[in-house]
């Protein structure tokens, strides 16, 4: 393994505080250096903000929230490709995306394609780790960079599980030689969540090859962890970082806020708070652990060859069910714990909401408090299928023709939102399928 890059304290560039970031970047502040989400970049747009950090000589890395590397099928090849474009505009030194699924069904399942709008555990089994060391292989080939991936935050277990979450971890570090991004925020989460022992997890990870670390707030509720990105971080996700810490010293650690931004005070205030940490820590180092033999290498790169079709589809059917029973209804999958399902799911069309009111901002404005209930009440019978710009599109048809709105001024805005955006649509070889296009304008025009 590559020796991996020195980042130092960082936080997540967003546009809300893009000025605020700019402020603390630099040799005299509290940034060295900033990650960025990486489908809001486009690399012919790239913000001004992140153009004059990136002249000043700070570090930017795209972070991908969509490949679902963890899914049943194959990468996609054009998300690849954007992930890598993003990787060369921005000079990066390393991407990072999710150990999650994000999708399910189609051919491989036969069934209806679903999106899940968000990031999903997998199952910690031999068929779901033999499918990610292959996908993680093609992104590995795909990328001109070094790839690392992150453990995400789950409210759900899955039934049957083989391995604890630093085995899987371990194992996929052995079979393919891929960084982590390790979340202490999610640690945590787990911990609250599934039971799940951070220090124990911690143990049992290859901290050597930790390419960075996130650090992040939420907040409990009912029992339930909601790892938000919309709180201060708690002392419990501090003292995590400090187990790691004393493990080994992390090349970089980087602060994520999404959403509810303080003052840059504030901000200064969680990064100090997170320098402490690092400079306190005393480090034991990890373990000593036996050197690989040769034959062991040799069988660790026999393994991270391709996956059997049958782990995939035996993947893809169960995440299939799964998804479906989040986001489309069905009933929920023997082993499964049906309370924390409906947590999932109100969690899963909650963000749906929140996402498409950033990706379609005049759909709330437009409809006013209306918009949250509407689109709670569409998402129970609507799954997303095809990514959130389609999604506004679909749920302003459904409101217009379906739900309908009793504030006239509100119901042409809406018409006219929907028409200026959905445009031209190609003739559809059904005749059924045209006249019902036919009819839904003509309705849309009333």
């Amino acid at each position: 393994m590559e020796q991996i890059r020195q980042l130092g304290a960082g936080i997540g560039w967003r546009p809300e505080i893009a000025d605020a970031v700019e402020g603390m970047a630099g040799p005299s502040g509290r940034v060295d250096w900033v990650e960025v989400v990486a489908e809001n970049v486009c690399p012919g747009h790239i913000p001004e903000s992140l153009l004059r950090l990136r002249e000043r000589g700070v570090t930017v890395v795209p972070h991908g929230v969509s490949l679902g590397l963890g899914g049943a099928d194959r990468p996609d090849e054009q998300r690849l490709r954007d992930l890598a474009e993003r990787a060369e505009v921005l000079g990066a030194p390393l991407v990072t995306e999710h150990i999650a699924f994000v999708r399910a069904g189609g051919a491989l399942t036969a069934s209806p394609r679903l999106e899940a709008g968000h990031l999903l555990p997998v199952p910690r089994t031999r068929d779901a780790l033999d499918v990610l060391c292959e996908n993680v292989r093609i992104a590995q080939e795909a990328l001109p960079v070094p790839l690392a991936l992150e453990n995400i935050a789950a409210l759900i277990n899955w039934p049957g599980e083989e391995m604890t979450e630093g085995q899987f971890l371990y194992d996929l570090v052995d079979r393919t030689g891929v960084r982590l991004l390790i979340d202490v925020a999610n640690l945590h989460t787990n911990h609250v969540n599934r039971g799940e022992d951070p220090a124990k997890a911690l143990d049992e990870l290859p901290v050597e090859a930790i390419a960075y670390v996130h650090v992040a707030g939420g907040f409990e509720r009912d029992g339930v962890w909601h790892d938000s990105h919309a709180h201060p971080v708690p002392q419990q996700v501090l003292d995590i970082l400090a187990d790691l810490a004393s493990r080994v010293t992390p090349p970089g650690v980087l602060l994520e806020r999404d959403e509810n931004f303080p003052e840059p005070g504030e901000l200064e205030r969680e990064l100090g708070a997170i320098r402490g940490v690092l400079e306190k820590a005393e480090v034991r180092g990890p373990e000593e652990k036996a050197a690989p033999s040769a034959e062991a290498e040799a069988e660790a790169a026999e393994e991270a060859g391709e996956a059997e079709p049958a782990a995939r589809q035996r993947l893809g059917l169960a995440q299939a069910a799964l998804l479906s029973a989040l986001v489309g209804g069905t009933p929920v999958p023997e082993g499964f714990d049906r309370v924390r399902l409906g947590v999932q799911a109100r969690a899963l069309a909650a963000k749906r909401a929140d996402v498409v009111g950033k990706v379609a901002p005049e759909l709330p404005e437009i409809l006013g408090k209306v918009y949250r209930p509407a689109f709670l009440a569409y998402a129970q019978g609507h799954p997303m299928t095809d990514g959130y710009r389609r999604d506004a599109l679909s749920f302003a048809e459904h409101v217009l023709l379906e739900q309908g709105l009793e504030d006239a001024t509100a119901k042409r805005a809406l018409r006219t939102w929907w028409l200026e955006r959905s445009g031209p649509a190609p003739l559809s070889r059904r005749p059924a399928a045209r006249l019902a296009r036919a009819t839904r304008r003509v309705l849309l025009r009333r």
